[in-house]
């Protein structure tokens, strides 16, 4: 099966679009996806800093969303035809995963980052038949079409705007997760946000869905003014007396803290933002050592990392969209779609602060 996908040829190098060639039908348990849309997260970006470790050439590519064409063998779960949206791949074998904590699975790091199964070794080549890497994040949907593990595919209604879901599997799952499963944050509890991209945001109209009053930390004032109308208080990152404004903000500290920035500085900031007993999650990688403050941590506070929002994605994506049905989770707000040929336009409008959310639409569905 040939067809069209935006092709990392090397660390360096831009996106291409080019033809590829996929060996082989599902196998059991897989089923074939034509891709809706996917959107784009920093953590496709990050492979251009990932210092060799994820393999290329390779179609990236891990918020994919679309119908399913061709399924293999019976016990899929899925059907030709049912909408579904991509989320991350995960063994479900392992203790995490059987106890469900699938973002904490044994094999997460390999199944998502380094390679991928070892089954789907060269199933996927490029039009002169040069070797691609297996797929990226279960899914490699940068892509009119992709082959996935039914375990990462969840079926939706069929009338929400499918070319705009994708995100649900990744970037706003783990905002809102963050919110509603690691944190646990309810009505009249206060929660500081540091970082108004995608993830930032999610969380924020977790919070207000949950009842929680919101700060939201950035320092792009067009972030602050969408978090506004999300229902957050904006507040500058460069804002004097940073931890002060927030405890003046949410009466005597935070209860709740997220950072997405991975900033040493705001996350100290975070830490002395929060009331006696807060919590912080972090949900951005960190590339070196996490220096505290002296007295960050007294008084009961405490800091925790958190991966895909501690999320169940077949649990929480339908609260999701059942949110965006009810208007209570607009993340549509925060998505610009962008034809799949232009994924380079796209990159750069994401790395310039742009855009909060693009989302990739193969070419015949840009609406």
């Amino acid at each position: 099966m040939r067809f069209g996908a935006a092709v990392l040829r090397s660390y360096e190098s831009r996106f291409a679009v080019e033809e590829v060639v996929l060996n082989a039908g599902p196998a059991d348990g897989e089923i074939l996806v034509e891709i809706a849309g996917c959107g784009m997260c920093r953590t496709d970006l990050a492979v251009r800093r990932s210092a060799g470790r994820s393999p290329l050439p390779a179609v990236l590519g891990h918020e994919g969303a679309g119908v399913v064409v061709e399924t293999g063998g019976p016990v899929t779960g899925l059907s030709v035809g049912d909408h579904v949206v991509l989320s991350f791949d995960s063994c479900g074998h392992c203790r995490n995963c059987m106890g469900a904590a699938p973002a904490y699975c044994d094999s997460f790091a390999s199944l998502n980052l380094f390679g991928g199964r070892k089954e789907n070794t060269a199933r996927l080549t490029d039009a002169a038949g040069g070797e691609l890497a297996p797929r990226w994040f279960g899914q490699s949907s940068f892509a009119e079409y992709a082959m996935v593990a039914a375990r990462n595919a969840l079926r939706v209604d069929p009338s929400l705007p499918l070319e705009l879901l994708g995100p649900l599997g990744c970037g706003f799952l783990t905002g809102a997760g963050a919110v509603f499963n690691s944190l646990g944050v309810g009505p009249g509890d206060t929660l500081a946000v540091f970082g108004a991209g995608a993830v930032g945001l999610a969380a924020v109209m977790a919070a207000t869905a949950a009842g929680a009053v919101t700060v939201a930390v950035d320092r792009h004032p067009e972030r602050l003014a969408l978090a506004e109308r999300l229902h957050a208080i904006p507040l500058h990152a460069a804002s004097t007396a940073l931890p002060n404004r927030i405890q003046q903000l949410t009466d005597g500290g935070a209860q709740y803290a997220l950072d997405t920035t991975g900033s040493i500085q705001l996350i100290n900031n975070a830490l002395r933002a929060l009331r006696p007993t807060g919590h912080l999650g972090l949900v951005a990688r960190l590339h070196t050592a996490l220096p505290l403050d002296p007295g960050t941590l007294d008084r009961g506070r405490r800091i925790s990392h958190i991966c895909e929002g501690d999320a169940v994605p077949g649990l929480l994506i339908p609260r999701l969209t059942g949110l965006w049905q009810a208007g209570r989770f607009p993340f549509d707000q925060l998505i610009r779609t962008y034809p799949l040929a232009d994924i380079n336009e796209a990159e750069h409008d994401c790395d310039a602060g742009r855009v909060v959310k693009p989302v990739l639409v193969p070419a015949g569905r840009t609406r």
